[in-house]
This record gives C-alpha cells, structure tokens and sequence, in this order.
C-alpha cells in the first residue's frame, strides 16, 4: 500500500517529579535534604531515511508517545531521562502542524538521510528538595513536579524527490517510458488509471559525453478538473512539486488537435495548481511514434513545437527509438 499523507498524534514524554528525601546515615541522625532532581522527558522527534519510500509503516498508528522521566534518588541523583522516540520518513516529507483553529501550518521538510526535526519537546524534570535548602529553611520537603511535554497534532505529506517527472492523460505511454528506460516495473494496461500510486526509476544515459543517473517519477494520469480534486487529482499533482523537469507525454494515437486540446488542458491544471509548477522546464514527448507513418509523425513534432515553444521528442518505448535523445534533454 502506497501512502503519502498521514495524521498522527505526538505526545513528548513528561519529566519526571523532583524527590523529598533526607540523608539518613549511621551516625548522622539529622542529614540534611537529599532529593535529586527528575529526568527530563523524552522528545519526539522526526528522522528521514532513505531507504523508506511512503508512509505505509505509519498507516496503522494513531498516536507517538515519547518515554517519560523518572523521579529524582537520593544523593541528589537525577532521575533518568525519558528516551526519545523517532518517526521515520521517507526524504521529501513536509510536516504541517494544526493550529488552534484548526488550520494547518508548515512547521518544516526533511529532505536529506538523517535530518531531523524535533517536533514534541520532552518536559524539563522538577526540582528535588535539595535545591530548596536555605539558611532559614534547612530541612525542606518542598520539590517541584516535573513539567508536561507537547502534545501536538501533526500532518505527514510526502512529495516525491525525482529528476523528472512524467506527465500526461491516462494511457499516454509513461509507465511503458519509465519500464524500458529504468529497472522499475509499473503495472502496465490498456485502460485509464493503471498508475494508482506514482513510481520511481532510475535511468542510466550513458552516452559518451553524459553519464548521469537521473530518478524518474512516473505520475497518475491526469484528466481535467484533477486541480480541483477529480479522478487522481492532488495525489498527482503534489509530486511533480519537486521534480527538475517535466515530460509531458502524449500519445500519437490521436489527431493534431486532439493532441493541441489535451496538452492546453494538461497545463491549464498545472497552472491551477501552482505558479511555481507551471513554470518548470518542460519537454514533450510524442510517444508511440512506431505507429505512425514517418511523415506524419514529423508533422505531429513540427506542429507541438509551433504550438508549445517547447522541445519535442518522438519516441518508442517498443523500439527504444528516441529514448537516449529524450533522456540527454533532461
């Protein structure tokens, strides 16, 4: 199962309370106060790793909890802190808190392995009898209990971290791309939303002037109205978020001006989403071009370039015909 938001309740651990204790010695029938202080709370903490992909680990739990401190010992000891409690998530996580009215607000991202965000601080541990002792008040047994720690409810949002991101309607030919051109195995069929959850490969160039690896995100389809939430929608569209460049693949199987009206509509839903998105890089790819007659295939390419300003590729996932010239271009 592929998950990619989740809420979660994050409790920091409490400290633990300060200690009343006198010393009680042979010899020493009236030793002084004694008690230590208690540990400090346990904080929870968000940790990225790299070797996790989605937030399916977290599907099943509700609420985080830190450990609490102990109480403060005799001998003045301080009580042992809570430990800490570590939420793994996948790198291109954005944490959100809510408010008090209920709004969500971004409190941070992790993008790197090991970065960490402490988001519930653990309590401070109270004070033991020994820090109330005076000249007037030598024998106190006032201590202080240990404070609360936060208490908070967060919100998970993952937005995958690639190079490109493929972009088109359903059957458009990128899940077929992203097969041939990496080791990644999407499911694959002639019927729209075989791509339910996005899917990540990584693409060798290899050519003799460019060696690069790049990670390719191979995306829902789109269908109009998917800004506003329609078939696959925002679990689409906030994954391209972060992506370098966009391909945009559009299926030869199609007239002219079918394939000029799906493309406006396609950017029409990236610039409804965001200003940030719909200014990417972009490139367009006409795939399936093996089933097209050479020359209509060049006047299909000629035609997108006029009417996009864009680069455009043909291209063949069953020939590998223009995959290495598309790739070059990302």
């Amino acid at each position: 199962m592929f998950l990619d938001e989740k809420e979660l309740t994050v409790q920091a651990g409490k400290g633990g309370d300060g200690a009343a204790l006198f010393r009680r010695e042979i010899y020493v029938p009236r030793g002084g106060p004694d008690g230590g202080d208690g540990g400090r709370g346990g904080d929870v903490v968000i940790v990225g790793k790299g070797n996790v992909h989605a937030l399916a680990h977290l599907a099943h739990i509700e609420k985080v909890a830190a450990q609490d401190g102990q109480k403060g010992g005799h001998q003045r000891s301080t009580g042992k802190s809570g430990e800490h409690t570590d939420i793994a998530v996948p790198l291109g996580t954005v944490i959100e808190e809510q408010q008090e009215d209920g709004s969500w607000q971004e409190v941070g991202e992790i993008n790197e392995e090991g970065q960490q965000l402490r988001i519930a601080k653990g309590g401070n541990g109270g004070w033991g009898n020994w820090r109330f002792r005076s000249s007037i008040q030598q024998a106190p047994d006032r201590y202080n209990p240990g404070l609360p720690g936060d208490r908070k409810h967060i919100r998970l949002i993952l937005k995958l971290i690639a190079d490109v991101g493929l972009v088109g309607f359903p059957n458009a030919g990128k899940s077929t791309l992203l097969s041939v051109v990496s080791a990644a195995k999407p499911k694959i069929a002639n019927y729209p939303f075989t791509t339910l959850e996005p899917q990540l490969g990584v693409a060798m160039i290899g050519t003799t002037t460019d060696n690069r690896q790049i990670v390719i995100a191979d995306l829902p389809g789109l269908i109009e109205g998917a800004s506003e939430g329609k078939g696959l929608g925002v679990t689409f569209l906030k994954h391209i978020e972060r992506t370098r460049t966009i391909v945009h693949c559009i299926s030869s199987e199609q007239s002219i001006e079918e394939m000029k009206a799906g493309y406006a509509t396609i950017r029409h839903e990236l610039e409804n989403w965001s200003s940030q998105l719909a200014t990417k890089p972009e490139i367009i790819a006409i795939t399936k071009s093996d089933l097209v007659q050479p020359a209509q295939l060049v006047e299909m390419v000629d035609v997108m370039k006029k009417a996009t300003g864009r680069k455009v590729f043909a291209i063949s996932a069953a020939t590998h015909t223009g995959l290495t010239d598309l790739l070059t271009a990302c």
